[in-house]
């Protein structure tokens, strides 16, 4: 319940009454410490209008960005937020992705939708267009949808995102971000780095000597972490590492086929490359057959991921497990906790574990010719 005018800080009747009623700055911190402030006063404060205050609070887009920044801090002060969020949160939660066009991206809505479903809400699906971080448009539409919660795969959030979903006490998770998200910013990923490891280590102990890698974009983290756990491979079995056998790809089919020709063509070619997804790995496959190159028998190829359809090209390929429906489940699971717990403390980084899955792709060295 609203408290009386007269237990307010400053008013009378208040024992508490501060020595000089008229200092802005002791008024203001008074207030602020009570969380009792109505919208006319936080728009009093910011010098606009309360309808100013609750377009703001709606998310309306027709509000100058300095004074949108100016009313977000004043509701941020107050805690305005915390105290009327959960009764106006619409029965959804936002999921973004950069680029939304691969058997990738339906394993991770299905881990979404399966918590979802179970808490009775809907997942609304955008795309950022390929950029990393999605455009202002996009939060201002999350901010009038007042979704349960947000999901960033492989993005992010710039300064302002950030304070614009804050202040509608609108959690976000990012799921495998694509730069280091700060510790302040909850997010799921799954064990990069051992998983490069684990795939490079087995091609060594298959006898490969000259392996190849074709990561994914150098400004992903999650590329970054394979490709390391490649050279830590290799160089732990005292292996040399080639710069020119290491390619950047994108993740798609087309980066696979294109960097595998250039690998395959070399005169001192790879017996065996690591791909960074497997989406990659099957564009390897046709770089190979059209070189004339059998797999495993001339070329042995460890893809990531472990999407469904690596169970069904010819051969079956050996790949790092990612599990992909369980980090978007755990993803689903603690932006949900965080919008009911508001101010609670969770971890800010989970790594689910990732498993190197052998099948037909990978054989012996062959012999050097």
């Amino acid at each position: 319940m609203k408290p009386e005018k007269s237990e307010r800080p400053g008013k009378p009747g208040n024992p508490e009454k501060p020595e000089n009623p008229e200092n802005p700055v002791q008024t203001q911190s008074m207030a602020r410490s009570t969380q009792t402030a109505t919208l006319a006063e936080i728009a009093r404060e910011a010098g606009v209008s309360a309808p100013t205050v609750s377009k703001v609070l709606n998310g309306r887009a027709d509000v100058a960005p300095a004074t949108r920044a100016r009313v977000e801090e004043l509701l941020r002060s107050y805690g305005y937020r915390r105290r009327r969020a959960e009764a106006t949160r619409s029965p959804l939660i936002d999921l973004v992705f950069h680029e939304l066009e691969s058997a990738w991206a339906m394993e991770v809505i299905r881990g979404v939708e399966n918590v979802a479903r179970d808490e009775g809400l809907s997942v609304v699906l955008s795309e950022s267009a390929g950029r990393l971080t999605p455009g202002r448009t996009w939060a201002d539409q999350v901010a009038a949808r007042r979704p349960h919660g947000v999901i960033l795969v492989l993005s992010g959030l710039d300064e302002s995102q950030r304070a614009l979903l804050t202040s509608r006490s609108i959690p976000f998770v990012v799921m495998d971000p694509a730069g280091d998200p700060g510790d302040d910013v909850p997010s799921i990923g799954a064990t990069n780095w051992h998983g490069g490891l684990a795939a490079t280590r087995h091609l060594v102990e298959l006898g490969h000597t000259r392996i190849g890698a074709i990561s994914g974009p150098s400004r992903m983290m999650c590329s970054r972490a394979r490709v390391d756990g490649y050279r830590a491979a290799l160089e732990t079995a005292g292996l040399p590492v080639d710069p020119g056998l290491v390619k950047a790809g994108d993740f798609h089919h087309e980066a696979g086929y294109r960097l595998g020709l250039e690998l395959l063509r070399r005169p001192d070619r790879p017996t065996a490359v690591f791909a960074g997804n497997d989406l990659q790995a099957l564009g390897l496959y046709e770089a190979a057959r059209e070189l004339g190159l059998r797999i495993p028998q001339d070329l042995s190829v460890v893809g990531f991921d472990d999407l469904p359809v690596a169970r069904w090209v010819g051969p079956p390929l050996t790949t790092v497990r990612q599990p992909l429906t369980e980090m978007a489940e755990a993803a689903a699971k603690l932006v949900l906790e965080l919008g009911r717990e508001a101010g609670a403390s969770v971890a800010t980084r989970v790594e689910l574990a990732t498993s190197l899955v052998v099948r037909s792709s990978t054989g012996a060295a062959p012999a050097p010719v």
